[in-house]
This record gives structure tokens, sequence and C-alpha cells, in this order.
């Protein structure tokens, strides 16, 4: 799938999310999305948890 469809198909799902659960249904929504692509990319070891989470920490630098 393009960057193009993949856009429109959140888009489609978020809006439909914001008609029927309105504000605080689209948040999660958009929060639950967020972390299934998160999980996603690590499953396809395309992300490393582990350096974003010491990064988060403040425990490894970009230098």
């Amino acid at each position: 799938m393009n960057p193009t469809v993949t856009g429109l198909a959140i888009g489609a799902v978020l809006a439909l999310a914001a008609l029927a659960f309105g504000f605080w249904g689209l948040l999660l929504t958009a929060l639950f999305m967020g972390v299934g692509a998160v999980l996603g990319r690590s499953a396809e070891g395309k992300l490393d948890l582990r350096g974003v989470l010491d990064a988060l920490r403040g425990k490894r630098s970009s230098s």
C-alpha cells in the first residue's frame, strides 16, 4: 500500500471515529492506531524499541 492510500485510510478511520464517538473517541482511536503502528514496525524489525526507550530515558545520545 502506498503512502497516499495509507493516509487516506487513516483519515477515513479517524473521521468515522469522530462522527461516531466524538472528540474523546477520536483521540482514543488515534492513540490505538499509533500504538498499533509502533508494534507493527517493531514486529517487522524496522524499529528497535529498546533504542527508543533508552533515548526517551536519556541513556543514549545521537552523537
